[in-house]
């Protein structure tokens, strides 16, 4: 039967992955898959993941299932990242966290709660987004529109269009948000923006979810968890799906979260029961270590004050090699400006590039970034800039 099967195309950012391993040029540089490196190129363990895991192999005395929602220790960690350590929500029970296998799991969670517990509405996803998010929703049957957030002419985000469209969305409609650093372009909205679409949302009946993947990569983890805090000053519905591949530099242990935030705890509860069902007809519960090294880690304050310390490392070293590629591109071609890419946040940026100067790049210079001209800016290093800043501006 299996001969009927038609090849799937390959995902844009996967497929580019294994191309690049094929590719026997000596000086080929992979800008494309959305991992930190530091300097030498790498990826590497945190210290303070390096300490957790020593202690966790101290203390831990089970391998036994977690539960369905996986730990509760977990859980209230999680949430006091995203709302505050003091935050009313947290003291009400208002929210209601579960333990997923990465971010991506816990957008497919919000995906299939949306399309089974929330009838036929439609989810608004930014263009552009995440190459991903519009497949994980398509997977759960989920009608998807798009709203605008990026001019390509000014390379800036556009707020005024962004509104313009979410005006037509209909009553309980989803939008999915990113609270920060926003993928693939490094724009985000400033607080009197956040806080107008907030009121928005209220006014309008819509339903936020957040993806929140790089917390602490813009500005420090608090400031990063504005956005999500404003939105939840005015609205008393919000889903949000957390990832600690990147700020933990977690990524092959899968650490994720799926949040569901109600008007009051026995509305949550119920709902969340709807959630407890759906994972366990996919995954029944999740992995423990990944999540126990994150629940380590917060809950230490020493461990908790040196991971912030790692994460301002790693933000500044990003923010540091966005001014310097400006300046080394200016070295190269005095016509070739990309003065934006400095002002933005994250590990992403759209470079402008056309498809045919993307493809340019890959098969001149052995530069590999993806179709829409996003470059993983945390993948250039000062032992690389100097050729991939000569390739760039040798397409442009």
């Amino acid at each position: 039967m299996f001969e009927k099967i038609l090849e799937a195309k390959s995902d844009s950012i996967l497929g580019l992955t294994e191309e690049f391993k094929k590719d026997t040029r000596s000086k080929k540089i992979n800008l494309s898959i959305g991992i930190y490196q530091n300097e030498e190129g790498e990826t590497p363990i945190l210290k303070t993941v390096k300490k957790a895991e020593l202690a966790l192999l101290k203390t831990q005395k089970t391998k036994s299932y977690l539960a369905i929602e996986g730990s509760s220790e977990y859980a209230i960690a999680v949430e006091k990242l995203l709302f505050g350590c003091n935050s009313e929500i947290i003291r009400q029970k208002r929210a209601k966290t579960a333990q997923t296998p990465g971010g991506t799991a816990a957008l497919r969670i919000a995906g299939e709660f949306i399309k089974r517990q929330l009838g036929g509405i439609r989810i608004w996803i930014s263009n552009p987004t995440w190459a991903n998010h519009a497949r994980i929703f398509s997977a759960s049957g989920i009608e998807i529109a798009r709203y605008s957030y990026y001019d390509k002419q000014t390379k800036e985000k556009n707020f005024i269009e962004m509104m313009s469209d979410l005006s037509k969305a209909s009553t309980g409609d989803i939008v999915l948000l990113q609270g920060c650093c926003h993928n693939p372009t490094g724009i985000d909205l400033t607080s009197e923006e956040w806080e107008q679409l907030a009121r928005f949302f209220s006014q309008e009946g819509l339903i936020a979810l957040f993806d929140f993947a790089y917390q602490g990569f813009a500005n420090k983890v608090e400031e990063d968890a504005s956005s999500l805090r404003i939105f939840a000053k005015h609205n008393t519905e919000i889903l949000v799906a957390t990832s600690f591949s990147k700020n933990f530099s977690l990524y092959n242990e899968r650490v994720g979260a799926f949040t569901l935030l109600s008007i009051n705890e026995k509305i949550a509860t119920r709902a969340f029961s709807q959630v407890k069902n759906i994972i366990r007809s996919i995954y029944s519960n999740p992995p423990a270590h990944g999540s126990s090294i994150v629940t380590c880690i917060l809950n230490d304050s020493d461990l908790r004050l040196e991971w912030e310390n790692e994460l301002e490392e790693m933000r500044n070293r990003i923010q540091e090699i966005r001014k310097l590629f400006v300046k080394t591109l200016k070295m190269f071609s005095a016509n070739a400006s990309l003065n934006f890419i400095k002002d933005q946040n994250g590990m992403f940026s759209l470079s402008g590039l056309s498809k045919e100067q993307v493809i340019d790049l890959k098969e001149k210079f052995s530069i590999y970034i993806l179709e829409s001209g996003r470059i993983n800016m945390a993948s250039v290093t000062k032992s690389n800039i100097h050729l991939v800043c000569q390739g760039i501006a040798s397409v442009l």
